[in-house]
Parts: structure tokens; sequence; C-alpha cells
């Protein structure tokens, strides 16, 4: 599915907007919900080891394994596609990301990478600037970025646009961090463009959070994934699967 984004890019130029701030969102100054830019040399956190989510067995599976009861409850029920991310620990960028997919009663894992989240780590009041990912289950509704949906097409609705390119007074590593995303319903409207500015919990509850393409290192308070990845997940994940994100640090998930 292709939404134009044309006539919205051609806004943006005329108003002369810098254009995505942090880790998403169209507008000047910090108005997308998140920083200016990333560190390029921000370092992960390194304690605790990284989790095996899954390990074994992975495939009929009556829980989607290492995810406790307070977010688990919180999985709609008509979800057959949840995309679990297991954070290293409270304060680290690292993270492992795991597609679930619900057959009958029960759940396989389909795919998994290393990723990457907010370069301080998680939290569970995500706040504007904070550089932490926000700790929860939400629901995945809207994908986009620079460049054409990959074939045979997203199955999210997808809105291509040059709006979407990362400002190239950025470290170079960070030119193609938006390359594809997908929105993260935290603090957005569903069935907009992931670059919508509305925040309808306010603006200092921050805001476009987003799976986006990996820079190798902490975002701003996104989750970030190889491109293979993302085109992975544009191809398979669907409106009609109900697919949603359940994220956070091992304690957190676990809770």
């Amino acid at each position: 599915m292709h939404i134009s984004g044309t006539l919205r890019a051609a806004a943006v130029a005329a108003a002369g907007i810098a254009l995505l701030a942090g880790c998403g969102g169209s507008g000047g100054g910090s108005g997308g919900g998140e920083a200016r830019h990333d560190d390029a040399g921000a370092r992960h956190g390194t304690r605790g080891a990284r989790p095996t989510p899954g390990a074994a067995p992975a495939s009929g599976l009556k829980r989607i394994p290492d995810v406790g009861e307070r977010l688990r409850s919180r999985i709609p029920a008509a979800s057959r596609q949840v995309l679990a991310v297991y954070g290293r620990d409270a304060d680290s960028a690292e993270s492992t990301v795991v597609l679930w997919t619900r057959r009958g009663n029960t759940w396989d894992r389909t795919h998994s990478w290393a990723a990457h989240n907010g370069k301080r780590g998680w939290t569970t009041d995500h706040r504007e600037g904070d550089k932490r990912s926000p700790v929860g289950v939400f629901t995945l509704s809207d994908a986009g970025g620079v460049l054409p949906d990959p074939e045979p097409g997203a199955g999210l609705p997808y809105d291509q646009s040059p709006g979407y390119a990362a400002p190239h007074y950025w470290p170079r590593t960070h030119w193609h961090d938006f390359d594809y995303v997908i929105a993260i319903d935290y603090n957005r409207v569903k069935g907009t463009s992931p670059n919508d500015p509305t925040r309808p919990q306010g603006q200092s509850k921050g805001g476009s959070i987003w799976l986006h393409m990996d820079h190798g290192s902490g975002t701003s308070g996104c989750v970030s994934l190889p491109k293979s990845a993302m085109e992975y997940l544009l191809r398979t994940l669907e409106p009609a699967q109900h697919p949603v994100v359940v994220m956070g640090d091992t304690a957190h998930l676990g809770a």
C-alpha cells in the first residue's frame, strides 16, 4: 500500500523546514519529540548478558518467552504478529528483536536480529529528549521512508517522501536512518504518516518513536535494525494480523 508524500514534501520544502527532529517527525527545533541528533560515538551499556529470547524451543510455544504477565496482558487477543524488543538492561543501548507469529494457539519465532534502542536505555516514563526508549506494548499501524516500499510492497500503509531524509549536518553514518521507518504508536495518531507531528499526550511526553535503519549505536529513543530486517518487516507485517511491539529491558519485560 502506498500513500503519496509529494504534496507534503513540497509543503515542507516551501516552508524551509530542517526536517526530522531526532528519531523522527518533521518540523524545526525539537518539535518531533526527540533530540536533534544521536551521538555517533555513543557507547553501548555493558552490564549483564545479552538475552537469548526463545532459545529453546522456537516454535509451538504457549507464551512469548521472557515477557511477564504485566506486559503480556496488554497484548491484544487479536494480535498474531508480535515484535519483541529484548533490551540488554535498563541503561544499555543494545537489544535483540524477535518477530513472534501466532499459529493457532501457539507462538513461533519467525526471525530475530541484533538491534539498538535509546542510547541511555529504557524508561517507563518517557520524556522528550531523555534518550531512553519507552517500555510498553504499542500497536504498529503506519510506515514510510525516503525509499519506495520494498517489492512486492509493504503490508502497512506506506508514505514515501524525501521529507524523511536526515539532515546532512548529522554524522554521515546517520544519513540513511530513515530510508525505511515503521511508526511505533507511542503518543501519535494512528492512521497518519509517521511524520505527523501530532502528540495526543502533549510534547513533554516525546514522540516520533520509530523502528528505523541502524547506524551502529544507540538512538534518541527509537529502535533501529539492519536494512534487511526493515525490508523483511515491511513485507511481513499486516494490518489484518494486528501487529504490535512489546519492548523494554529484561527486568521490565519479565515483570
